[in-house]
């Protein structure tokens, strides 16, 4: 059984260190935290063979450290690839359509709106969304006709391209 109470005095001892020390391993604030949180939450789960380890702390700044290493081999081999094939070209801005459908979604209670996506963008059956969502397939049905009745009321005076989606 995990001690709860050694682990937290632990923690609040050695937390700052800990975070200063990661700061300089990892050369980010923001990864630095993230790596302490993990480092943490891996002790917290072995914190019966960390307690009885002879340096805890130590402990924990060596899985920062392999952590650092881990997100440093990822950001070279991210750099890599793109000295190989360049950066990717860049995105075009949305169309006017893409814009209004995206602002009539939003405007849809997000059971709607989630029944709609699943049904027209991933191609999913009534009894499929049902059963992903767990609701009754006469409810998720009764969404996607109160959804697309609001999307048609949102869209209306728009100058929304239904034809223009489906190309």
């Amino acid at each position: 059984m995990r001690d709860a109470q050694s682990f937290d005095e632990f923690y609040r001892a050695t937390a700052v260190r800990t975070l200063r020390y990661a700061v300089g391993v990892v050369g980010d604030a923001t990864e630095a935290q993230d790596a302490v949180q993990e480092a943490y939450a891996r002790a917290w789960r072995r914190w019966d063979t960390v307690a009885a380890h002879p340096a805890p702390e130590a402990w924990v700044r060596l899985v920062v450290s392999r952590l650092a290493t881990d997100r440093w081999r990822r950001i070279s081999g991210i750099a890599a690839l793109l000295r190989r094939t360049g950066p990717p070209p860049p995105a075009p801005p949305p169309d006017e359509n893409t814009v209004l459908l995206v602002e009539a979604l939003r405007a849809l209670p997000a059971n709607h709106r989630r029944a709609l996506a699943l049904h027209y963008l991933c191609d999913r059956s009534v009894d499929e969304i049902a059963a992903e969502i767990g609701a009754k397939p006469n409810t998720v049905k009764s969404w996607l006709a109160r959804g697309r009745e609001r999307l048609a009321l949102q869209l209306a005076g728009t100058g929304f391209d239904l034809e223009a989606q489906d190309a």
